[in-house]
C-alpha cells in the first residue's frame, strides 16, 4: 500500500473496550465524522492501545455477497473486503486501512482488530445483546431472531445497554468485564461506555413462559463458540478462542433462557 503522511494532529481516539484506538486521516470530515459515530467513545487516552492511518479513496463498486478475508503473512495481518484493504501489525501495534468516506468500512476493521487482541488475551467479541444490571454485566446469546433485541428493548428502567449486537468480554485479574460497544443492531443506538463483572451468559430462546435451565460443559462451550465473532482462520488464534471459551464457561453461570416477550423475563436475570 501507498502511505501518504498524515499529519499528527489529524486524528481522534476511539476507546472500546478499555483499549484505544487512535485513528489519523488528512481528511478533517472524516474524523468529525468518526466524532458523531463514535460518540461517547471518543477518548483521550493513548496508552495500551493501537494506531491506525486511514487513507480514503473513491467509493468502490460492491456486491453484498462479498465476504471479508482475513489472513496472515509477513508479520502481518491483511484484511480485505470489496470496500476495504487493510494492514494490521500485531508487533506495532499498527495498522493502515484504504477505504472510501464511509462508516462502514472501518467497523468492520475495528471490529477485526479487536478479535484478534482479544484472542491473545482470553477475551472473546461475541454477536450477543448485553447489559448491566446491579452492578453486574448479563450477556444474550442465541440465533437470529431468538429475542436480543427484545430482551433489550424489555430491560428494566434500572438496566443499562452495552449493546443489542456485539458483546466484548475481556478477562481481568479477578474475572471477566463486558464493556459496552457503539456497534449497534436493530435499535440503532450505541451501548453506553462502561464495564461490569459478567455475572452470566444467557442463551435464549423465544416460548410460551419463561424457563431457566443451567448449561454446562461441552453444551455451553458449543453453544458460546457458535456466537463468538472470529473472522481469521488461523489455527493458533482458534486453539486460543477454544481455550477462552472453555474457561469463560467453567468462570461464568451459563443458561438456557426460555422467555415469553414481557418484561417479567427480567425476573429471572441475576
Amino acid at each position: 500500500m501507498a502511505h501518504p503522511a498524515i499529519g499528527q494532529d489529524q486524528q481522534v481516539i476511539i476507546g472500546i473496550g478499555g483499549i484505544p484506538a487512535l485513528v489519523r486521516s488528512d481528511s478533517p470530515d472524516f474524523l468529525r465524522m468518526l466524532e458523531r459515530r463514535y460518540s461517547g467513545f471518543i477518548s483521550a487516552q493513548r496508552r495500551g492501545g493501537f494506531e491506525i492511518d486511514v487513507e480514503l479513496v473513491p467509493p468502490a463498486k460492491i456486491t453484498d455477497e462479498e465476504e471479508v478475508t482475513v489472513r496472515f503473512a509477513h508479520g502481518k495481518w491483511k484484511i480485505e473486503r470489496g470496500d476495504l484493504r487493510a494492514e494490521w501489525e500485531p508487533d506495532r501495534r499498527r495498522g493502515r486501512i484504504v477505504q472510501s468516506a464511509n462508516p462502514y468500512s472501518i467497523d468492520t476493521a475495528l471490529r477485526i482488530i479487536h478479535s484478534l487482541i482479544l484472542a491473545s488475551e482470553g477475551g472473546l467479541l461475541v454477536h450477543a445483546a448485553s447489559a448491566v444490571r446491579n452492578g453486574r454485566a448479563f450477556i444474550f446469546a442465541g440465533v437470529s431472531g431468538a429475542g436480543k433485541t427484545t430482551i433489550s428493548r424489555l430491560a428494566t428502567l434500572d438496566a443499562k445497554l452495552l449493546t443489542d449486537e456485539i458483546s466484548y468480554v475481556r478477562r481481568g485479574a479477578t474475572g471477566y468485564l463486558a464493556y459496552g460497544t457503539p456497534f449497534a443492531g436493530e435499535l440503532a443506538e450505541p451501548g453506553e461506555n462502561i464495564e461490569a463483572p459478567l455475572g452470566g451468559l444467557y442463551f435464549l430462546e423465544k416460548g410460551p413462559e419463561n424457563i431457566l435451565e443451567p448449561l454446562s460443559g461441552p453444551e455451553a462451550v458449543r453453544m458460546l463458540l457458535a456466537n463468538v465473532l472470529f473472522f481469521a482462520n488461523d489455527p493458533e488464534l482458534v486453539s486460543m478462542i477454544f481455550e477462552s471459551a472453555c474457561q469463560l464457561v467453567r468462570d461464568v453461570p451459563v443458561y438456557r433462557l426460555t422467555f415469553f416477550p414481557d418484561q417479567r423475563v427480567w425476573e429471572l436475570i441475576g
